[in-house]
């Protein structure tokens, strides 16, 4: 095996050991040693590859976003044709799919807050772009913010433990939130429009 493939397993053994640990231990527990420990890798490996804490955020930062890019577009490409708000539909699903992740991915995000708000600077900049095309795309732009924000409370609200309904029922309700045809019968609200912000 020659080194960039090797180095390319450590690096991806080393993220999903943090991932591991974010999980069970939550951002304190994320250290070197931690790491080393989970990951079978010597702690010199793992400063070598990542040199500093914050690296090792970046690249679960990256992983996550690669995760869910990966996520949104396959939903897109299975959906595209019956979505009349594809950007907020894909939103939607991937809070969904990161409720369901027994590591989620998501607690990465959590982690760089606590060390660097820093760090989700690129992360706000995408999101901030998404919603620019997701209130292009709707009826009542209000609207589809609200069932965007409520599908990322319930993923949230599941993350942080705080979540108070079954599995089932949290799935119930992002269904509701997913189907379009139920939320163009309410109309829009009624100071909500394209181009109120």
């Amino acid at each position: 095996m020659d080194n960039p493939t090797r180095s390319a397993r450590s690096r991806n053994a080393a993220i999903k050991a943090a991932l591991a640990i974010l999980s069970r231990n939550g951002p304190g527990g994320l250290t070197f040693d931690a790491l080393s420990r989970e990951s079978g890798i010597s702690k010199g490996g793992l400063l070598h590859q990542f040199g500093t804490k914050a690296n090792i955020l970046k690249a679960l930062l990256a992983y996550q976003k690669e995760h869910y890019d990966s996520f949104a577009d396959s939903f897109l490409s299975a959906n595209r044709d019956s979505l009349r708000e594809p950007t907020l539909s894909s939103g939607i699903a991937v809070a969904r799919e990161s409720s369901n992740q027994p590591n989620s991915e998501a607690r990465a995000v959590l982690a760089a807050l606590v060390e660097d708000p820093a760090l989700l600077d690129e992360i706000c900049e995408l999101d901030s772009s998404n919603i620019r095309k997701i209130r292009s795309e709707a009826e009542d732009a209000d609207l589809a913010l609200v069932r965007l924000f409520a599908a990322r409370g319930l993923a949230y609200t599941k993350l942080l433990g705080l979540n108070p309904l079954s599995d089932r029922q949290r799935e119930r309700i992002f269904k509701v939130l997913l189907d379009e045809d139920r939320w163009a019968s309410h109309g829009p609200i009624k100071s909500g429009n394209k181009t109120s912000e």
